[in-house]
């Protein structure tokens, strides 16, 4: 994977998959009974968690990466005792307008910071900025409900076509075309959205806007742009709508169509054959990543349009968004500790049992590289 630095901020990128919860998730983590007399720092004996901190440590944003965040906390957990972390899956726009509320110590989103983002969050990183720590990546699943049809394939433009309400019925001839041995129903197509902002959303308006840019006229946005559809909140509530509902389609990360058995589509992407969405093809993709944020910020560039032989292109990544500088003296030592562990080999490669694809190596070198340096 080729890495490249270039001035400016760079692009939003998309960020990962988990079961929206409207109340908050509280988890214990960080320290040790056994810690005293080192600073309160203590390194699990199961593992290689360094523990530190102590309190309270509040988070929200993405809940795509709530799977994981379950996941690393459980793990954690089992090691330091010392600090309890809240997160709240609210999705990626809600977890960075608490961010830069100064209401939460880091915020998940699948997208990057805007430009002006970037500048308000010197309000609340006093003596520096908020930045963008990719921490994992994964496909965005798109899940549909059609009994007798165990495998669909659709592109770029039947894609967009659906969720913009021009392809209304599932026999339809552009369907059909792609799907040549498939018995296609005349069931009406129900499509869902995310009714909340959602980097989710922004990441597959990526997509189909750099492959399908004459069908899907829209600015990638967290909000969705398009009229028509039906809405749920969350990636919890797009899966399980289309879980229970004949004839539906939707989006979510690939874990919540994991542990809801949901049939997912494969996308002709021009490559030799169309694509299932996996965290191995997903990874194949993500590794073509460029980094476009500077300095500590590590913003990346996805190459959405991909033609690569198994690599499958609607992916996100989701970032943790800390102050570079700044950050709370209350929750800093946890802040650190709990990010050394996510990014860390042992944090990443518990995320391809979850549905996720871990970070490149490349990618990840530099997140520890990081981490360690916020203050």
């Amino acid at each position: 994977m080729k890495l490249q630095r270039k001035n400016g901020r760079g692009l939003r990128a998309l960020t990962v998959g988990a079961v929206a919860v409207s109340g908050a998730l509280v988890l214990t983590a960080c320290g040790s009974d056994n810690n005293a007399g080192n600073g309160g720092q203590n390194t699990a004996a199961a593992g290689n968690i360094k523990c530190d901190g102590k309190g309270q440590l509040l988070a929200s944003g993405s809940s795509a990466q709530k799977n994981a965040i379950d996941a690393w906390v459980q793990a954690y957990t089992a090691a330091c005792k010392d600090v309890q972390i809240n997160y709240k899956d609210i999705g990626s726009g809600g977890g960075i307008t608490e961010f830069l509320q100064g209401s939460t110590a880091f915020a998940g989103s699948d997208s990057a910071l805007k430009p002006e983002e970037v500048t308000e969050s010197k309000k609340v990183c006093k003596s520096g900025q908020g930045v963008n720590l990719p921490m994992l990546g994964g496909p965005i699943a798109i899940g549909y409900n059609l009994p007798g049809v165990d495998s669909l394939v659709l592109d770029a433009k039947t894609i967009a076509q659906i969720f913009d309400g021009k392809i209304k019925k599932w026999n339809d001839p552009a369907i059909a075309k792609l799907n040549p041995d498939a018995k296609l129903p005349a069931t009406e197509i129900q499509a869902f959205h995310r009714s909340d902002e959602s980097g989710t959303t922004q990441n597959l308006g990526k997509y189909l806007g750099k492959s399908a840019p004459d069908d899907w006229k829209y600015e990638a946005e967290k909000s969705w742009p398009a009229k028509g559809g039906q809405s749920a909140s969350g990636s919890s509530g797009v899966a399980s709508q289309v879980k229970q509902t004949e004839g539906a389609i939707g989006y979510f990360e690939l874990s919540y169509a994991t542990s809801q058995s949901i049939s997912t589509v494969k996308v002709d992407t021009g490559a030799p054959e169309p694509v299932e969405a996996t965290s191995e093809n997903a990874s194949k993709a993500i590794a073509a990543a460029k980094v476009v944020g500077k300095d500590k910020d590590l913003a990346l560039e996805l190459d959405y349009a991909t033609k690569a032989e198994g690599a499958y292109p609607i992916i996100l990544v989701t970032y943790e968004i800390a102050c570079d500088k700044g950050n709370k003296a209350e929750t800093l030592d946890a802040v650190k500790s709990f990010l050394t562990y996510t990014s860390s080999e042992e944090g990443q490669k518990i995320l391809t049992e979850k549905g996720y694809a871990p970070l490149p190596a490349e990618i990840a070198d530099k997140v520890r590289e990081i981490v360690p340096t916020l203050s």
